[in-house]
Protein backbone atom coordinates (compact mmCIF):
# COMPACT_ATOMS: atom_id res chain seq x y z
CA UNK A 1 0.00 0.00 0.00
CA UNK A 2 1.31 3.52 -1.21
CA UNK A 3 2.35 5.48 2.34
CA UNK A 4 1.90 9.51 3.16
CA UNK A 5 3.32 11.71 5.39
CA UNK A 6 0.84 14.45 6.31
CA UNK A 7 3.09 17.09 7.98
CA UNK A 8 0.73 20.01 9.65
CA UNK A 9 0.61 21.24 12.43
CA UNK A 10 -3.21 21.92 12.06
CA UNK A 11 -4.94 19.26 13.49
CA UNK A 12 -8.08 20.30 11.84
CA UNK A 13 -6.08 20.06 8.30
CA UNK A 14 -4.01 16.45 9.24
CA UNK A 15 -7.89 15.06 9.71
CA UNK A 16 -9.24 16.22 6.24
CA UNK A 17 -6.65 15.54 4.44
CA UNK A 18 -6.31 11.79 6.01
CA UNK A 19 -10.01 11.27 5.96
CA UNK A 20 -9.71 12.00 1.64
CA UNK A 21 -6.88 10.15 1.52
CA UNK A 22 -7.39 7.02 3.26
CA UNK A 23 -10.80 6.97 1.41
CA UNK A 24 -8.47 6.69 -1.83
CA UNK A 25 -6.85 3.38 -0.41
CA UNK A 26 -4.06 5.28 0.87
CA UNK A 27 -1.87 4.57 4.08
CA UNK A 28 -1.32 7.67 5.94
CA UNK A 29 1.42 8.79 8.86
CA UNK A 30 0.71 12.28 10.24
CA UNK A 31 3.63 14.79 12.18
CA UNK A 32 2.76 17.97 13.37
CA UNK A 33 6.79 19.61 13.04
CA UNK A 34 9.14 19.28 11.13
CA UNK A 35 11.00 17.14 12.95
CA UNK A 36 8.52 14.61 14.21
CA UNK A 37 8.78 13.94 10.43
CA UNK A 38 11.74 13.28 10.05
CA UNK A 39 11.18 10.62 12.81
CA UNK A 40 8.95 8.85 10.85
CA UNK A 41 11.16 9.20 7.45
CA UNK A 42 13.43 7.56 9.28
CA UNK A 43 11.50 4.81 10.93
CA UNK A 44 8.95 4.04 8.19
CA UNK A 45 8.72 3.52 4.15
CA UNK A 46 7.00 6.63 2.65
CA UNK A 47 6.09 7.20 -0.83
CA UNK A 48 4.85 10.94 -0.72
CA UNK A 49 4.82 13.64 1.86
CA UNK A 50 2.46 16.40 1.96
CA UNK A 51 4.16 19.29 3.94
CA UNK A 52 2.91 22.89 5.56
CA UNK A 53 5.23 25.59 4.44
CA UNK A 54 5.00 27.47 8.25
CA UNK A 55 5.11 25.45 11.34
CA UNK A 56 6.50 25.67 14.71
CA UNK A 57 9.66 23.38 15.39
CA UNK A 58 10.64 23.32 11.90
CA UNK A 59 9.03 24.91 8.92
CA UNK A 60 8.27 23.27 6.18
CA UNK A 61 11.32 24.70 3.73
CA UNK A 62 13.42 23.47 6.57
CA UNK A 63 12.28 19.93 6.30
CA UNK A 64 12.41 20.01 2.63
CA UNK A 65 15.87 20.95 2.98
CA UNK A 66 16.74 18.04 5.33
CA UNK A 67 14.84 15.49 3.07
CA UNK A 68 16.67 16.44 -0.49
CA UNK A 69 19.99 16.48 1.53
CA UNK A 70 19.49 12.85 3.10
CA UNK A 71 20.81 10.14 0.34
CA UNK A 72 17.72 8.03 1.24
CA UNK A 73 15.03 10.53 0.48
CA UNK A 74 15.96 12.83 -1.88
CA UNK A 75 14.07 11.77 -4.63
CA UNK A 76 10.90 11.67 -1.93
CA UNK A 77 8.02 13.34 -4.30
CA UNK A 78 7.21 16.04 -1.56
CA UNK A 79 3.76 18.47 -2.04
CA UNK A 80 4.07 22.07 -0.21
CA UNK A 81 0.51 22.84 1.37
CA UNK A 82 0.58 26.59 2.56
CA UNK A 83 -2.37 29.32 3.33
CA UNK A 84 -1.02 32.52 1.73
CA UNK A 85 -1.56 32.08 -1.47
CA UNK A 86 1.85 33.93 -1.97
CA UNK A 87 3.57 33.09 -5.14
CA UNK A 88 7.34 33.93 -3.51
CA UNK A 89 6.59 30.95 -1.36
CA UNK A 90 5.48 28.84 -3.93
CA UNK A 91 8.56 30.01 -6.28
CA UNK A 92 11.32 29.10 -3.46
CA UNK A 93 10.08 25.96 -2.76
CA UNK A 94 10.42 24.83 -6.44
CA UNK A 95 13.61 26.14 -6.18
CA UNK A 96 14.12 23.65 -3.18
CA UNK A 97 12.66 20.73 -5.49
CA UNK A 98 9.03 19.91 -4.83
CA UNK A 99 6.31 18.25 -7.43
CA UNK A 100 3.30 19.59 -6.43
CA UNK A 101 1.53 22.76 -4.18
CA UNK A 102 -1.57 23.03 -2.72
CA UNK A 103 -3.42 26.07 -1.49
CA UNK A 104 -6.08 25.55 1.68
CA UNK A 105 -7.91 24.61 1.88
CA UNK A 106 -7.55 22.62 -0.88
CA UNK A 107 -10.49 20.39 -2.36
CA UNK A 108 -10.35 16.44 -2.13
CA UNK A 109 -10.45 16.24 -5.58
CA UNK A 110 -7.81 18.76 -5.91
CA UNK A 111 -5.61 16.76 -3.58
CA UNK A 112 -6.45 13.37 -5.15
CA UNK A 113 -5.31 14.82 -8.65
CA UNK A 114 -1.76 15.94 -7.77
CA UNK A 115 -0.98 13.00 -5.69
CA UNK A 116 -2.45 10.91 -8.34
CA UNK A 117 -0.31 12.70 -10.92
CA UNK A 118 2.69 12.19 -8.55
CA UNK A 119 2.47 9.11 -8.02
CA UNK A 120 1.44 7.82 -11.37
CA UNK A 121 2.95 10.27 -13.72
CA UNK A 122 1.99 7.98 -16.79
CA UNK A 123 -1.60 7.12 -16.11
CA UNK A 124 -4.40 9.06 -17.69
CA UNK A 125 -5.90 11.89 -15.80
Amino acid sequence: MTCILIVDDDSNNQRVLSYTLRKAAFEILTASNGETALKLLNESAVDLAIVDFAMPVMDGITLLKHIRSTKKFEKLPVIILTGSGDDEERIFAEGVGIQGFLNKPASSKMVLKIVNDILNPNAES
